[in-house]
């Protein structure tokens, strides 16, 4: 529209706009009426103001808390547990009883070292008691039948464990098979190489040998610990240490949550898993030795109730069998626990099959509390 120098434009009226807003001033503002009503309106309030500041309830605030920390609920109730089982037996927290507790749980505590590792990747392993079983006999045996100097045996010992797992890793990572089916077949093949290996005798070591050295007795004042619970120590020690400070670890927990958005993310989603399988053999060899020193030889129908054991310790212990969420002390917690309750119920009196009857309790217990954790609402 031409204007004529010194002149305003043609002023055109606005249709269906209020008198006040027609005629814009000379600098085309919004008259000052107009931006104060606008001012002394309240901001809108977005969605996710509206998430952020909705109240917590309390069924919210220990959801979170258990989120984060998976162990502390196995280890209220192994406090609790102690509490309960002191009054009915005033022996229980006797240093010797204590000790006795101790010593029991080094193998299966051992071993559950290796069986959250994998269970962390979204795995299972039912075959680890076996390969424990395998690796004590075949420590047992270079010693025994073939005078193999006690450290090398333990270390050919060591590798048939990693060779075992490794066998599991490439079917799961290369086959592409569920660890659920791999390791129930692996079971049934590590079973039977041990009574074919040891062609069902039980092989008894002379006193002093270094395979033995995992059942001496380290006192601690008036304690008296094993030197296989030490090396049980140790090894919670060293994995706890990777899972958290690590990149392995961070990145064991990323393919246990989520194994596709981890191969986005650039990680090497087949490696981690073998590599999970191979440190979990590590473990499983550790479990052989402290076997070894604990029925003084090899024994191919020890360990027969193993791996569910593992199982179990780990599942109490807060780690979800979904995998990406749980700490390895967690397993340690889980398997004293399950000691616990056997030795307390033992010193109550109570009939044996009640003990069965509490770890399947507690079991269950276990998973509804990792369902509830991971639920979406609390």
């Amino acid at each position: 529209m031409r204007t004529t120098l010194g002149c305003d434009p043609v002023q055109r009226p606005a249709i269906g706009l209020p008198e006040r807003l027609q005629t814009p001033n000379r600098i085309g503002r919004v008259p000052v009426s107009t931006q104060t009503d606008n001012l002394s309106a309240p901001p809108p309030v977005s969605a996710v103001d509206e998430f952020l500041n909705r109240p917590v309830t309390l069924a919210q605030r220990v959801h979170s808390i258990l989120h984060r920390q998976p162990a502390l609920s196995p280890a209220i109730v192994l406090i609790l547990a102690g509490v309960v089982f002191s009054l009915l037996n005033s022996r229980f927290y006797a240093l010797q009883n204590l000790s006795l507790v101790a010593q029991q749980v080094a193998v299966v505590g051992s071993l559950a070292v290796g069986q959250t590792l994998i269970i962390l990747t979204a795995g299972i392993d039912l075959s680890i008691g076996a390969v424990m079983v395998l690796s004590s006999l075949v420590m047992s045996k270079l010693v025994f039948d073939h005078g193999v100097p006690g450290v090398f045996a333990l270390l050919i010992g060591a590798l048939v464990a990693v060779a075992a797992q490794t066998l599991n890793g490439v079917l799961v990572t290369r086959i592409k098979l569920p660890p659920f089916i791999v390791t129930l077949g692996t079971l049934s093949i590590f079973t039977a190489a041990t009574l074919i290996y040891a062609k069902g005798q039980t092989i008894s070591l002379p006193p002093g040998g270094f395979l033995l050295w995992s059942a001496h007795s380290v006192s601690i004042g008036s304690l008296h610990l094993t030197v296989g619970v030490l090396l049980m120590i140790a090894l919670y020690a060293v994995i706890g240490f990777a899972l958290r400070y690590t990149a392995w670890g961070r990145h064991l927990y990323s393919v246990g949550d989520d194994a596709e958005a981890s191969r986005l993310a650039g990680i090497q989603v087949n490696r981690v898993l073998l590599s999970a399988y191979m440190v979990a053999g590590l473990a499983i060899a550790v479990a052989a030795w402290i076997l070894v020193g604990r029925v003084a030889g090899g024994d191919p129908n020890s360990g027969i109730n193993a791996n569910l054991e593992s199982i179990t310790a780990v599942v109490i212990g807060g780690t979800s069998l979904f995998g990406g969420r749980g700490r390895v002390v967690g397993s340690l917690i889980g398997a004293l626990i399950v000691q616990v309750f056997d030795n307390g119920l033992a010193l109550a009196g109570f009939d044996p099959n009640y003990q069965v009857l509490a770890v399947g309790v507690l079991v269950i217990a276990a998973v509804s509390v990792d369902q509830w954790i991971r639920s979406v609402k609390a």
